[in-house]
């Protein structure tokens, strides 16, 4: 029998991949993580020729334990290959000066998101299948802006899963928000939550574990999942394009095979570049992970400190999906990095739930002889520098979340004289989901009246480029979403929501 995912803190193992997904996290508050993990090596020369969803394949077959081959395959195919995506295979590589762009967003909604949540609908569907499930499915998720819309595109209309999205509501841009509250579905609920990204992700983690409202939705007929990178069934998808970039750079005569890159996340939640950490767990040559973060830079401290405390302002930015001051996936990390000790972990939680902070040991985060992390961070000024200067020099237009990735790659690069390694930056959305700051960034102030949606037009006419065809014409489509919410209402929505 295969080994299975177990919790970060300790109170649940021997779980099946059907059932992490399902849970979405653990009873114990942990997150499930793979024990089998660094068991695990991919033949890189098995898979120099593969497609996308021939690279996704091979890697799920290791992490979805109680999958058939035939279900992996179909999930694979829904979720890439039906038109969903611009381009005949889900992302693109392109070279820009001195480095590389990995373009995640040529999805249904326009960001990165979109690898892992056109298929997480699949996967849920096809767990409830393998764990027996007659109950329908809640999905709970917080986002910062990108993760809601691309898990309501994909969740919606699914039959015996209801999904509910909260997000901040003065915390992301026009353009995400609008096409959150034009989502259709009857099985689709968004509302607005008068805090953080902070306090939405927290609210979504207490409505997960409060026992009281679990058991009265399961008399109900009703059972709690995520859509959150928390959820593992979101993380995993996100292993594959970091091999599909290597194999890319492979193709291109860039590298041999089994040379080392870099790789360059802008970061959050931590789940994008714990992905990258995965990918180099089951073998791809990675020298550095470096972790990009905007003025919220809690991250870049703890890799310098290894101090994480939250207690600290907290910035509204142009790079909203990156205002985070608790990056959930780190704990996964620790896990790994402390040897699996999940009392350690479970400690570590807890300071941080009660004092907001917690310290470990600096060796431990790779910053050593060993080290993998390199730890960076851009301020407003900088991101916008970065997008005007890269469309400038280079006429290629940048978000701000990967313009900060791109300032810092080449703090790297200065700091560390490594200017050989290539590189590839993650860029994790499209420029027109956030087309009034990179529109300011590179022309200046907007004109005066001219509202969002004008202003992709502008930026558009400007720039020579096309706004891509998710975003087009939003202005036009008609609200369907108004729910606004406080922090401590956030479970009574949804009941007032299922009750409907």
């Amino acid at each position: 029998m295969k080994e299975k995912y177990v919790s970060t803190r300790g109170g649940e193992a021997n779980v099946s991949a059907s059932e992490g997904i399902i849970k979405g996290i653990a009873k114990d508050g942990g997150l499930f993580v793979p024990s089998f993990i660094h068991d695990i090596k991919i033949d890189l020369t098995a898979l120099k020729d593969a497609t996308y969803g021939e690279l996704a394949f091979e890697i799920f077959k290791y992490f979805l334990d109680d999958f058939s081959d035939e279900q992996i395959k179909g999930c694979i195919h829904n979720a890439y290959y039906t038109g969903k995506f611009e381009n005949e295979e889900p992302v693109s590589l392109k070279k820009v000066d001195d480095r590389y762009f990995l373009e995640l967003y040529h999805g249904p909604t326009c960001a990165f998101k979109d690898m892992a949540l056109t298929i997480l609908p699949y996967l849920m569907t096809t767990a409830m299948k393998n764990a027996d499930i007659s109950k329908d499915i809640v999905i709970l998720t917080a986002t910062s802006g990108d993760t809601g819309k691309a898990a309501l595109e994909g969740f919606a209309k699914v039959p015996h899963i209801n999904i509910v999205v909260y997000y901040p509501k003065d915390g992301v841009s026009t353009i995400q928000e609008k096409q959150m509250l034009t989502q259709d579905g009857d099985n689709t609920c968004v509302i607005g939550v008068a805090g953080n990204f902070d306090d939405t992700q927290n609210g979504v983690k207490e409505i997960l574990n409060n026992s009281g409202l679990i058991e009265e939705l399961r008399e109900q007929g009703y059972v709690f999942s995520s859509a959150n990178s928390i959820n593992i069934g979101r993380l995993l998808p996100q292993i594959v394009y970091y091999f599909y970039s290597y194999m890319q750079l492979y193709k291109k005569a860039v590298i041999d095979l089994g040379e080392a890159v870099n790789f360059v996340v802008p970061t959050g939640n931590f789940g994008n570049i714990l992905a990258g950490y995965y990918a180099r767990a089951i073998g791809l040559p990675v020298s550095r992970l470096i972790c990009a973060s905007n003025k919220n830079n809690i991250l870049t401290d703890f890799f310098h400190t290894g101090e994480y405390n939250r207690n600290r302002d907290f910035y509204k930015t142009m790079s909203p999906s990156m205002d985070i001051l608790i990056s959930s996936n780190l704990e996964r990390l620790l896990y790994d990095i402390t040897g699996g000790n999940s009392e350690v972990i479970a400690n570590l939680m807890n300071q941080l739930s009660t004092d907001g902070s917690y310290a470990l040991e600096r060796e431990l985060l790779f910053m050593g002889d060993d080290h993998v992390f390199y730890a960076g961070c851009a301020n407003e000024e900088e991101t916008a520098g970065a997008i005007k200067r890269m469309f400038e020099y280079n006429h290629y237009l940048m978000d701000p979340h990967t313009a900060v990735a791109s300032k810092v790659y080449s703090d790297y690069r200065a700091d560390t004289g490594d200017v050989e390694t290539p590189t590839v930056i993650l860029s994790t959305a499209s420029p027109y989901k956030f087309g009034r700051s990179v529109y300011e960034s590179i022309f200046g102030e907007v004109p005066e009246g001219m509202d969002d949606y004008a202003v992709l037009k502008e930026l558009a006419a400007r720039t020579q480029t096309e706004i891509p065809v998710p975003l087009r014409d939003l202005d036009q489509k008609e609200n369907r979403h108004d729910k606004v919410c406080r922090p401590e209402e956030m479970a009574g929505c949804i009941t007032a929501f299922l009750d409907k």
